[in-house]
C-alpha cells in the first residue's frame, strides 16, 4: 500500500519543513483557546498591565518560539520516514487535525 504513495511522498519531501510548521501551527490554533483560557485563569488576580504583558509574551513570543524551535524536530522525524509512509502519515495527521478541529468547533 505504501508503494502506491511513494511517488507522492517523494514529491513532498522538499516541503517537509513547511509541512512541519503547518502541523504545529494547526495544533496551536486548536489548543490556543485552551492555553489562553488557562493563562487568564492563572492571571485573574493580577493587574491589567501584568495580564496584558503575559498575554503578549505568550501569544507573540511563546507561540512563535514554539513554532520556530519545535518544527525542526518534527522535520527531522518526518525525514526519517519512508516516502510512502511519509505521505500517508502527513495526510492522516492533517485529516486527524481537521476532525479534531471540527469536534472542538473550530471549523
Amino acid at each position: 500500500m505504501f508503494d502506491v504513495f511513494a511517488p507522492l511522498g517523494r514529491y513532498i519531501i522538499p516541503y517537509i519543513p513547511e509541512i512541519s510548521i503547518a502541523f504545529i501551527a494547526c495544533m496551536l490554533v486548536i489548543l490556543g483557546g485552551d492555553i489562553n483560557r488557562l493563562l487568564r485563569k492563572l492571571m485573574v488576580r493580577q493587574h491589567f498591565i501584568v495580564r496584558t504583558f503575559a498575554f503578549i509574551l505568550l501569544n507573540a513570543f511563546g507561540y512563535g518560539l514554539l513554532i520556530v524551535k519545535a518544527s525542526p524536530f518534527l522535520t527531522k522525524w518526518l525525514k526519517t520516514l519512508d516516502s510512502g509512509l511519509l505521505f500517508a502519515a502527513v495526510i492522516s495527521c492533517f485529516i486527524a487535525i481537521g476532525i479534531w478541529a471540527q469536534r472542538q468547533r473550530h471549523v
